[in-house]
């Protein structure tokens, strides 16, 4: 009789888990974006006149949700995690946290969705697109509750959301793969 003696390897993705490695990843990409949103966010923002003011924050967030696949609880986490650490830039304190709290959330409901099958390829595209025009929207709409002026205020921020959710969503898309390719992670 014989015996096979072989190892065998496993392999399985570590996606929905908010572990500790989750959280490093999420710190490392929440410190990037602050400095991004420092330098060339504010750069970028001079150059088109305040039209375009990416936020690198929104980016991390995104990417992380991509990579770890974390179920609607954990991306609240995420979310609320992310709008504290845009609390240093913001010149609106406590807005964030309604905006990217519900965004995050958001954005893990459409990757869960849309990571299977051809839809994976556009799928940071589309879901940060849609994340980041949804966190501007939500900021917008409390901060004209807030202050009022309406329809000034919207005429003067859409613009920019839907630059910003342009310019997010172009970069997240740009960074995923290669981010992922680094980690070793499977779809």
């Amino acid at each position: 009789m014989s015996q096979n003696t072989a190892a065998r390897t496993v392999t399985a993705n570590d996606h929905g888990k908010l572990d500790i490695r989750a959280l490093v990843l999420l710190a490392i990409l929440l410190a990037a974006g602050l400095i991004l949103n420092f330098t060339v966010g504010k750069a970028i923002s001079s150059m088109s006149a305040g039209m375009i003011s990416p936020e690198f924050i929104i980016s991390a967030f995104c990417l992380t949700i991509l990579i770890v696949r974390p179920n609607i609880g954990q991306a609240l986490v995420i979310g609320l995690i992310s709008a504290a650490v845009i609390q240093i830039t913001t010149t609106s304190p406590f807005i964030d946290f309604a905006a990217e709290g519900i965004s995050a959330m958001v954005m893990a409901v459409i990757v869960r969705a849309g990571m299977r099958g051809g839809a994976a390829k556009v799928t940071p595209l589309v879901g940060t697109f849609v994340t980041t025009l949804l966190s501007g929207v939500i900021f917008m709409l409390i901060k004209m509750a807030m202050v009022g002026a309406a329809g000034e205020l919207a005429a003067a921020m859409l613009p920019v959301v839907a630059a910003t959710a342009v310019f997010n969503a172009i970069l997240v898309q740009a960074l995923y793969i290669p981010i992922k390719k680094a980690l070793k992670l499977d779809d």
